[in-house]
């Protein structure tokens, strides 16, 4: 499942030979569509998969827009240089909630067109996923995760971030989400960990994420820096605590794998699908965008792809069992702490966001 690797990336450096390769891939793939069709990307492998089965065959099918599917993903570094050279030739893209908005702040992409949604359906998104520039169409979350072996149910387990923090209470080996990237790390847990309250996390004191990082570094094994690599040390059980994302682990304990997820202090963060400033197409994208949010659409999409709806309406679509494994399930959403992606993308003084910054000081902490 490459979408998970790739969209780790999106703040990472890209130089600008890569970058215009990277576009010249997309454009040789678009290059087939005329005025009046659309081009989507649909991200890579089972999650690729699942978005054209759910979304692009059903929206030509209802539609008769012929739609041209990408199964890559596109960084913001992309996105920029293709509006800034009036070289534009994908209509809808999925971004991060930590890289849409700075995406909206550079004015790099179109103002979704709300009129056309019906109320039913509108109301029905969660109000956090409805922005000028993009609609939230999944939601995951970030959670703490227990090999079974050693945290059997019924003996003693860590709740709360602090009690994974706290080696002595709860021993074993550790691991955690690399900060490598800045938007994503492990700092909202850093700081639940040392005593903050989960409605005062932001804005996120950088000195004391590292201060509280310091306390747990000799007990991690792993900083991981993609799902297919956590998914890959709990199928090995190379760790007995774990922050992996949920659909990770729900893969895992549908087949079998002793390990178990907790919904305590949940990480909530969410993608968006957005258009790019001067899209060829926007007419038709504003069209794919309104499918692809409606309840019946995501309740099919989850149900292949194990991930949460942001319309909550399909939670009425899906069985039970099914609704429980994700993290839009309304009992998970009410203890649930939301990344807040313009606090990633504020930037300060010294000309660097909060995202750059997380990198600087986590490049230079880890060697220590």
């Amino acid at each position: 499942m490459n979408y998970w690797i790739n969209r780790r990336r999106f703040l990472q450096a890209t130089s600008s030979a890569l970058t215009v390769g990277a576009l010249s891939s997309v454009a040789s793939q678009a290059s087939a569509q005329s005025s009046g069709e659309l081009t989507v990307m649909v991200g890579g492998g089972d999650y690729g998969k699942a978005n054209i089965k759910a979304y692009v065959e059903p929206f030509e099918a209802e539609t008769g827009i012929r739609v041209n599917p990408i199964t890559d993903d596109m960084s913001l570094a992309q996105l920029e240089l293709m509006v800034t050279t009036n070289n534009v030739s994908v209509d809808v893209v999925t971004m991060g909630n930590g890289t849409a908005s700075p995406a909206h702040k550079k004015g790099l992409l179109e103002q979704i067109d709300y009129s056309i949604y019906k109320k039913e359906e509108l109301d029905g998104i969660v109000d956090f996923g409805k922005e000028p520039f993009g609609v939230a169409f999944v939601m995951y979350s970030v959670n703490m995760v227990y090999n079974t072996d050693k945290f059997p149910s019924g003996k003693p387990r860590p709740n709360t971030w602090a009690e994974f923090w706290d080696v002595n209470r709860f021993p074993g080996v550790r691991a955690l989400q690399s900060g490598i990237y800045g938007n994503e790390g492990p700092w909202e847990e850093a700081l639940l960990a040392d005593g903050v309250s989960a409605d005062a996390l932001y804005p996120m004191d950088i000195d004391r994420i590292f201060v509280s990082l310091d306390k747990i570094k000799p007990h991690v094994r792993k900083w991981w820096t993609s799902g297919s690599e956590i998914q890959q040390m709990m199928h090995d059980k190379a760790a007995d605590l774990l922050q992996s994302y949920d659909g990770r682990a729900v893969l895992l304990v549908d087949q079998g794998a002793p390990i178990e997820i907790s919904r305590s202090q949940p990480k909530v963060t969410w993608d968006y699908r957005v258009i790019p400033k001067g899209a060829p197409n926007a007419q038709n994208a504003q069209k794919f965008i309104e499918f692809s949010t409606r309840a019946d659409r995501q309740a099919t999409f989850v149900q292949i792809f194990p991930i949460g709806p942001t319309n909550l309406n399909a939670h009425n679509l899906i069985p039970e069992e099914v609704g429980r494994k994700l993290a839009s399930h309304p009992d998970y959403l009410r203890n649930s702490i939301r990344v807040n992606g313009n606090w990633y993308s504020d930037v300060g003084a010294d000309g660097l966001s909060n995202a750059e910054r997380l990198t600087q000081r986590w490049n230079e902490w880890i060697l220590l």
